[in-house]
């Protein structure tokens, strides 16, 4: 039957088909609507009847009921080209990646371009965007008249060492296989806030409030990141996890200003302690050093005194020696090396008994008013002798 777009002939007038399409297409992922066959066909017709001689058909020259064979092929010609390129072909952008069914069940993965594909209900194609960075943020909400407020329920955590904390993190992530994430979870928005939750709970419950609060963000980031990729690689999710971001860690509200004054106290104790710490690095290496120098000088005096008692026994024994092989001449040089001993340090004057007289010896200390005292010396000297 000839196309007629007086009588509402072709698709449009089977009411069994509601989806615009002989074979009841379905949704083809996110490609748009095709035009509508029928006012296609019904404008191509009226621009044919203008150009070709004659007007074509109704209106020409040649009656209305005229029958025109170019007209007929060249409208078959278009709706071969229409059928073949909206039912038969499809589209996957740079960056999606096309997953085809046939019957519901996956026959092949389709790449950017146009591909060819067998018409709605025999063959589907779901194409959803691989390289798209998603982001979901756990402990806030993002979206409409609450973005901002913190969400309690997802927030608060529980430390270690038995704290409570207020964590608001992020989450990005991006599809790397389209047929694990079409297939094998049913929400994958909602399955990733599960996982990327139950992750940081058991991170934060690990570890200490101080630790969480300072100087170890960049392990939990880490941590929680490795924890829920080996999670969502175990459920063949097809998700990439590329970042964990902590956005807000603090005690909640009601605690901050107890939690501000023990983290004061800290700061004190740190404080204090660096200036111990300080003070012994001065005072300890003095005090070594003076026990040190103390040491050494108990040890010279120590061998001084030894060295000096070996050699007065050396000289004694020596001495003996002498005494017991001439007794005599022993006596009298240990007599006048006493007396040296005794008058080395002295002035003293010699005066000869016989001669009366000062025994000459160099050098001769002043005898200017040091006579009457030499005198007296030399009387007291034979009084005592």
């Amino acid at each position: 039957m000839p196309w007629s777009n007086q009588t509402g002939g072709g698709w449009r007038g089977s009411n069994n088909n509601n989806n615009g399409g002989p074979w009841g297409q379905g949704p083809r992922g996110n490609g748009p609507n095709p035009p509508d066959l029928e006012e296609l066909l019904r404008r191509s017709q009226d621009k044919l009847r203008r150009v070709l001689p004659g007007g074509g058909g109704r209106g020409g020259g040649s009656g209305s009921g005229s029958f025109n064979p170019v007209l007929v092929l060249i409208a078959a010609a278009l709706v071969v080209a229409f059928v073949g390129y909206n039912f038969f072909t499809f589209r996957v952008e740079p960056d999606e990646q096309g997953v085809v069914l046939r019957f519901g069940k996956y026959v092949r993965d389709a790449r950017p371009g146009l591909n060819l594909r067998w018409p709605y209900p025999i063959e589907t194609v779901y194409t959803p965007q691989v390289t798209r960075v998603n982001r979901i943020t756990i402990g806030s909400a993002q979206e409409g008249s609450n973005a901002g407020r913190t969400i309690p329920q997802e927030s608060l955590m529980l430390t270690g060492d038995e704290n409570i904390v207020d964590i608001d993190f992020a989450v990005f992530w991006v599809i790397n296989n389209a047929r694990d994430y079409l297939f094998n979870i049913q929400n994958p928005e909602g399955t990733v806030r599960a996982v990327a939750e139950s992750a940081m709970r058991e991170v934060i419950g690990r570890s200490d409030i101080q630790r969480v609060l300072t100087e170890d963000r960049l392990s939990i980031q880490n941590t929680v990141q490795s924890l829920m990729q080996e999670k969502l690689n175990q459920y063949k999710s097809g998700i990439q996890v590329t970042q964990v971001q902590l956005l807000t860690v603090a005690p909640p509200p009601e605690v901050i200003d107890a939690f501000r004054d023990v983290q004061a106290a800290a700061q004190d104790q740190e404080r204090l302690r660096n200036e111990a710490e300080t003070y012994a690095n001065r005072v300890i290496p003095n005090a070594r050093g003076q026990a040190a120098q103390v040491v050494q000088a108990a040890t010279a005096y120590r061998d001084q005194t030894v060295a000096e008692a070996q050699g007065q026994a050396a000289r004694f024994s020596k001495v003996y020696d002498s005494y017991a092989a001439a007794p005599a001449v022993t006596r009298e040089r240990i007599y006048l090396d006493t007396l040296a001993d005794i008058f080395g340090s002295t002035d003293k004057v010699v005066i000869d008994q016989k001669s009366g007289g000062v025994v000459p010896y160099l050098p001769l200390p002043a005898l200017s008013g040091a006579a009457p005292a030499a005198n007296q010396t030399g009387q007291s000297g034979q009084g005592a002798q």
